[in-house]
This record gives C-alpha cells, structure tokens and sequence, in this order.
C-alpha cells in the first residue's frame, strides 16, 4: 500500500490530501468527515475563541464575570436549551424509524419490492458480484449505464452526420461519468465515501437528455436508437431506485446516530454546566490558571464550551444531513442547481 493510501485512510478524521493533491476542506467537512471529527473542531474553535477574548480583554471579562449574574442567567439558559433539543432530537428520531413500524400489508409491499429490484440486479450483476452493497452496486450499474450508452452509438447509421455527431457527444458524456462512478477500488478514509460517489451521478440530467434525443431521433426512421436509448432509461432508473434506497438507509443511521450521540454526551454537559451554576454560586473555583488566565476565566471558558456539545453535535450532523439532501434532489421531475 502506498504512502499516499495510508494516508488518505485518516481521512475520517483529518483533512489529508486526495488523490488529486488537495485537501478539499468544504467536501471533507460537509461530507467526508467523522462526525466526532468535526464536533471537536468546532469545540476547539469555541473554546480557544473565548481564551483569546480573556486574553484580550482580562480585567473587562473578570469584572464582567464576578461583578454580573449574567454567567448564571446564560448557563441557566443553555441547560434548558440542553434538555429541549434532547427532546426534539429523540422526536425527530421517534418519526423517522416509524417508518419501519407499519402494517403487515405495508411490509410485504415492502419485501416483494425488494426482492424484485434484488432480481433486476442480480441480471446485471457477475456471479461473483453482490450488488446488495454499495460499493458492487455502484460497479455493476457503471458497467451497465456505460455498456448501454455504448449501444445506443452502434444504432447511428443512417442518421444525419450532424445528428449523429450530438449522439456520439452524448454517449462519451455519459460513458465517462459512469467510469468515474464506478472508479471506487482506491476510494478510502471516508465512512459513507461509496454512497457520497453514488449520490453525485446526475441521473436525472441524463434521463431529460436522453428523452429528447429519442424523441428527435428515435421515431419510425430508426426504431432500433429508440429501443436502445428505452434500454439506457431503464439502466438509469435502476441506478436511481437504488440511490434513493440508499439515501433512506443512510438517513436512518444517521438520524439513530445523532440521537445516540446526544444522550450519551448530554448527560456529562447538564451535570457540569449544573455544578459551575452552584459553583459560581458559591464563589468555589479550582485553582489553576490556564493560559494566562485568571481561574475563573479559564473554569467558565470551559463550562461554557461543554455546555455547547450538545449543539455543536447536532450542527456537524445537521451540516452532512443538509448536505446529502441537497446532493440527492434530483429524484423528482424537477431538477434545481
């Protein structure tokens, strides 16, 4: 294994370089990122924002501190705020995996599907080949869309040279795009990297396309283009159902996740910001100077930081999940850039 593929195999959790030589900061924290990864970034961020402020403004921000209730009203605030989003977030969790509680009818629509589209793809797939998992489906229908595509040059004879040339762009368009979706062997470093692969193939830009070549050359002079470029349209919508089922599993993890994660770290945040509240009541501080600082600069700087986890959490959740729809929007008859 090379240098570079080690690694690019911390990629979940540090912005290493890509293939191509960048670091690609905005896609390794909308998507590529460990979601803990983020979570301590922006942790840092808060809590060396409010070291560099004490430092900036010492005896402004100690007066403000001893002289003011404002700490206590602000850390009241955010433990209220600390319980709701618990709350909400366990709701918003609660409807999501609804979705697997329906009735027995529901469910063998469900299962009767599944074993079809299982069908549909095992046709395609080698013997080798599971395309069950993201990563085969994502081989088989990149030889498939290409191979299709392919097909559709053969039938151009007896087209116009004029016309025949925006059919052959089209496919090499196409055949290309679909090598690049299937190009994942040295994909690595990333949780969900093969489904972030998957969800940006524009398969709708594609299938509008192909629409109106079939309908501008696929009539009665040319049957055979029209039934290849149906034949390419099917391969397209087998790819999208896939995609979106995909898109569904991931948020329902995803969703799980977020909730898992904010019970576990929202425990440790309410007792801690609870006990500086009766601390700071009391006039008990630790004794410790951090960074220049004044110990009940640095005891609040921190208080103030861990009683932003919770938030901070659901914002490295928020910016991926927000993320992945705007990538994935392309499933209905509209398509927005």
């Amino acid at each position: 294994m090379s240098q570079g593929s080690t690694v690019r195999r911390w990629r979940d959790w540090f912005p290493t370089p890509t293939a191509g030589g960048d670091f690609g900061i905005k896609r390794w924290v909308l998507l590529e990122a460990n979601r803990m990864a983020v979570t301590g970034a922006l942790l840092t961020f808060v809590f060396v924002s409010f070291i560099v402020l004490g430092n900036i403004w010492t005896f402004e921000m100690q007066n403000l501190l001893t002289d003011t209730s404002a700490v206590q009203t602000v850390l009241n605030t955010l433990l209220s705020g600390m319980i709701l989003l618990v709350s909400i977030v366990v709701s918003i969790n609660s409807i999501v995996l609804s979705h697997d509680m329906s009735s027995v009818s529901n469910q063998e629509d469900r299962v009767k599907g599944a074993s079809s589209f299982r069908k549909d793809l095992s046709a395609l797939s080698g013997p080798d080949e599971n395309p069950s998992e993201p990563a085969a489906f994502l081989k088989v229908m990149s030889r498939t869309i290409r191979e299709r595509a392919q097909h559709i040059d053969d039938d151009t004879e007896g087209i116009d040279p004029d016309d025949a040339e925006e059919i052959r762009d089209y496919v090499s368009s196409v055949a290309e795009k679909a090598e690049s979706l299937g190009s994942i062997d040295d994909m690595s470093g990333a949780e969900f990297g093969v489904l972030w692969k998957g969800m940006e193939f524009r398969y709708g830009a594609e299938m509008e396309r192909a629409g109106k070549l079939k309908s501008a050359y696929g009539g009665e002079e040319s049957d055979h283009l029209g039934d290849r470029i149906d034949h390419f349209m099917a391969a397209l919508e087998l790819f999208a159902i896939g995609k979106e089922y995909f898109k569904t599993l991931y948020y329902t993890r995803e969703v799980s996740k977020l909730s898992q994660t904010l019970l576990v770290i929202t425990l440790p945040a309410i007792l801690i910001n609870a006990t500086t509240i009766l601390a700071i009541d009391a006039g008990v501080f630790p004794d410790f100077w951090l960074l220049g600082l004044p110990p009940l600069q640095a005891f609040v700087a921190a208080t103030f930081t861990i009683s932003l986890a919770p938030y901070l959490v659901l914002t490295a959740y928020m910016l991926r999940l927000s993320a992945v729809a705007r990538l994935t929007s392309s499933a209905g008859i509209f398509s927005l850039n």
